[in-house]
């Protein structure tokens, strides 16, 4: 029967938080580019113009068939090079950390696109044409009148898919990046103690969770009233 041994893990909460930073820095970017990104392809998609149209659709629908796993793979092993060009990423940047955040970044935003859409949709049409009757343009109505409105009933589903994205983060140890699952199995790995500080990080990932969604539910029920 497996003996715990917990005392190593106070000597090891530094290690352990350079990886949590990695997990925060990932989180932090493909929310706030997938937001970004997934508004623009809501918009798209609503624009009524075709061809827009049919890229925002494909978009999200390829990277809405693909697990995140083969994703992250893809941008590991088939563009790193690129990514480097395009980003002009320095030779002493981890491209491992980079291929993540990009891979992450636009995985999410295909999700926060159809609920920005959907938010956007849940907002009276009459709303655009008022906007419209004052002047405003299409691009005006919406950035000004629609989308105040839409964000105040999306708030917590974008919430919750931010929950889903932290944990989703632990699958960056398939290119070996050093997040905190990863730098809690290492510890684990040379310390001979891998069962205990794999166990305490599933406990950190569900304690974070537990507490971010009841935040929501507290949001969502506000939001309700």
């Amino acid at each position: 029967m497996h003996q715990f041994n917990w005392s190593g893990i106070p000597d090891a909460l530094p290690t352990l938080w350079t990886g949590a930073v990695i997990t925060l820095q990932i989180t932090v970017l493909a929310i706030v580019v997938g937001i970004v990104w997934g508004t623009l392809l809501a918009l798209m998609r609503l624009s009524g113009f075709k061809p827009l149209e049919w890229f925002a659709r494909g978009y999200v629908t390829l990277f809405r068939s693909i697990p995140l796993v083969m994703v992250l793979l893809w941008f590991f092993l088939l563009v790193p090079q690129l990514l480097q060009r395009l980003l002009d990423v320095s030779p002493d940047v981890d491209i491992r950390l980079v291929s993540a955040m990009v891979a992450f970044s636009l995985f999410e935003a295909a999700y926060y696109s159809e609920i920005i859409r959907a938010g956007i949709q849940a907002v009276p049409r009459g709303q655009l044409s008022a906007a419209s009757a004052l002047g405003m343009t299409y691009g005006q109505g919406m950035r000004l009148i629609v989308l105040p409105q839409a964000l105040r009933a999306m708030v917590p589903l974008l919430l919750t898919q931010a929950i889903v994205l932290f944990q989703d983060t632990s699958l960056v140890y398939v290119i070996s990046v050093a997040d905190f699952f990863q730098t809690a199995a290492n510890v684990g790995d040379r310390d001979g103690t891998i069962v205990e500080m794999v166990l305490f990080a599933g406990a950190v990932y569900f304690v974070v969770c537990v507490v971010a969604s009841s935040l929501v539910k507290g949001l969502q029920k506000k939001v309700a009233r």
